[in-house]
């Protein structure tokens, strides 16, 4: 027992003796910290042995911590690149154990056996225990075991993009017996995939996270046969007698009969003094699963008034020594829906600040402080802040779409009876009949979810978008 406790210091310890050993038993409790003895005879073993050691293995259960045997990151906390790997493995659902260079003296051990230098980080070890320096987004999502290229040269459907809209016509595409591909450039679950609870998607009464409702719909549609690409940038379309050509990041191309872009909106960046430079750093745009176990005991800042503020909100406060909510309204009545409301009013470490706007971030390494104007009197404060999570909006992410997919002001794709008041669109338009509800001013290629002028901005909403063009296809194939 003493030597054993040289190599395994947690395990519980038990002594068989007889009566007449029980110096034995006494010695060990002194010496080797004995948990238990047991003494003969000890028949029958349900009553007199089995419970002991039932109960011993259940104390050893609850305290110790076992050791982590996936990937691990070793880095700085407020090295960008260091959240970038995080993020990127969060949004992939694939598990990891983060190092702190700073904080955790395993760090510098690990470091030391694969004789690794500081400025070599952030590291990943992967989970046969192989260190990879400084790697790129596309090496780790090799060694994780995703796809970044295609396996065939023609689709019957091509989705860009792996949001709720994506997913859901992924599945629908796949089980309706089409070749279908989704594509996705960085994680799947688009905006919702970073909510912490989704508590208004129907048949869900005590509501899912984003995690969990991508995680099942990727598995549904990769067992409908779904093939997934990531992560892969589409970088533009073009038609080719009737084929649709997507040209990808890496130079490579794949074909279609059909498209769905469900590529979603991107949070809006914060465009004041200070806030770029500490964007992975302190300054966070919906990454708040991701870096709020980081929080802890800290003062967190979070700008914007809407429910993925909200939701934010509600998960950093189980971490963080105090969350303040930026609002430029006088109230979040307007922009938020009642349930998290009522949750923000509940909970005691979080406060809503109206009519406040970051106008400057400022720090050394990482942020360490904001200027705070108030919108009615001009004033500006100083506070402490450690990290600052920004939801003030979003854009939709159709910057790399040619101009002859017709687009709104604002960015957002033209689709069915909204296309057909479209000035330019009897110039682009040369089919004889009307334009598909989700069909775009390019006929074959749809368009669904946030990324779709007029849609209405939620997950519910985005699936049947994305079911509905499937219908669509189908349609349209029966046609070509």
């Amino acid at each position: 027992m003493e030597k054993a406790k040289e190599f395994y210091s947690q395990a519980k310890r038990a002594l068989l003796t007889a009566y007449s050993d029980t110096g034995a038993a006494i010695r060990a409790i002194n010496e080797v910290q004995l948990d238990y003895y047991l003494m003969k005879p000890w028949d029958p073993p349900k009553e007199k042995l089995f419970p002991i050691i039932d109960e011993l293995l259940d104390d050893w259960k609850n305290h110790v911590i076992p050791t982590f045997k996936g990937i691990r990151i070793i880095g700085l906390q407020y090295s960008p690149k260091s959240h970038e790997l995080k993020d990127f493995l969060r949004g992939n659902l694939i598990p990891y154990q983060w190092v702190d260079f700073e904080s955790n003296p395993e760090a510098r051990e690990m470091m030391a056996t694969f004789n690794i230098d500081e400025k070599d980080l952030p590291v990943v070890i992967t989970s046969d225990g192989n260190p990879m320096i400084d790697p790129s987004i596309r090496d780790v999502a090799t060694e994780i075991g995703l796809q970044p290229d295609a396996q065939e040269e023609v689709y019957d459907v091509i989705i860009i993009g792996a949001g709720p809209a994506g997913l859901a016509a992924a599945v629908y595409g796949a089980s309706k017996g089409l070749n279908t591909l989704l594509i996705e450039k960085r994680a799947p679950g688009g905006q919702a995939g970073t909510s912490s609870r989704i508590e208004n998607y129907l048949g869900f009464p005590n509501g899912l996270s984003g995690e969990e409702l991508t995680r099942r719909a990727i598995t549904q549609a990769k067992r409908f046969g779904a093939e997934f690409l990531s992560p892969q940038e589409v970088v533009s379309i073009e038609v080719n007698d009737g084929y649709k050509i997507i040209h990808l990041r890496d130079e490579t191309m794949v074909k279609a009969k059909c498209i769905v872009i469900t590529t979603g909106v991107v949070y809006r960046k914060l465009d004041v003094k200070g806030v770029s430079d500490f964007t992975g750093a302190g300054v966070y745009y919906g990454a708040a699963m991701t870096e709020a176990a980081e929080c802890s005991n800290k003062e967190v800042y979070i700008s914007g008034g809407e429910n993925s503020a909200g939701q934010a909100a509600m998960y950093v406060a189980n971490y963080a020594k105090h969350v303040t909510i930026l609002i430029r309204r006088d109230s979040l009545t307007s922009s938020m829906s009642q349930y998290l409301i009522d949750q923000i009013d509940k909970t005691p470490n979080i406060t809503v600040a109206s009519h406040s706007e970051v106008v400057e971030a400022q720090g050394d390494t990482h942020l360490e402080r904001l200027h705070l104007k108030d919108t009615q009197t001009g004033e500006i404060r100083e506070v402490v802040a450690h990290a600052l999570f920004v939801f003030i909006g979003a854009r939709p992410y159709t910057g790399w779409l040619e101009s002859t997919i017709l687009k709104t002001d604002r960015g957002f794709i033209e689709t069915g009876k909204e296309l057909m008041l479209n000035p330019e669109f009897k110039r682009v338009w040369h089919e004889k009949r009307e334009a598909a509800l989700l069909e775009t001013c390019s006929p074959g290629i749809f368009a669904a979810g946030d990324v779709r002028a007029c849609a209405m901005n939620r997950v519910a909403s985005a699936v049947g978008e994305g079911a509905m063009s499937i219908k669509m296809i189908h349609e349209y194939l029966a046609e070509n």
